[in-house]
């Protein structure tokens, strides 16, 4: 985070690809099967000059449902990917301002839900389960953990 004024600005960072690459992951939704990466190449007009490239890869997920948790659901034919929706971090951290620590958002749109098209192996997602008590039927959500969605 880059701070002016008493407000914080997020600054992009990523982490290497591997040990001895130059390449840099900036976002990897998994939600979204979307990666984006960046490393520095000689300048096709100055081959003396590096500038910064980025990648970005987006995986398709073709058998995708518009609701991930309903195999029954329509495929999914439409695919929307906003950049400020592939970099959101939701999770709050503790910065130190002048001494004192103060939690900050790193994502400005967290009220929003995340669009998916495939499962985050770190989420859990489950459809209503229907429940019969007393005689009525009621569709009541089914309690996983992230834990137990997925198997490794």
């Amino acid at each position: 985070f880059a701070i002016d004024s008493g407000i914080a600005y997020p600054v992009l960072a990523g982490y290497p690809v591997g040990p001895n690459d130059e390449e840099y992951v900036l976002v990897n939704n998994k939600c979204q099967c979307v990666t984006v990466t960046s490393k520095f190449v000689p300048s096709k007009e100055n081959p003396e000059e590096e500038v910064l490239e980025r990648n970005i890869r987006i995986i398709v997920p073709l058998r995708a449902r518009e609701n991930i948790s309903d195999p029954l659901s329509p495929p999914r034919t439409t695919f929307v990917y906003r950049l400020s929706e592939l970099c959101r971090n939701c999770e709050p951290i503790e910065i130190d301002l002048g001494g004192a620590i103060h939690q900050a958002q790193q994502g400005n749109s967290c009220d929003e839900p995340q669009t998916c098209y495939t499962y985050d192996r770190n989420e859990c997602y489950s459809s209503p389960v229907p429940l019969l008590y007393h005689g009525e039927v009621k569709q009541v959500p089914a309690a996983l953990t992230p834990a137990s969605c997925f198997a490794e």
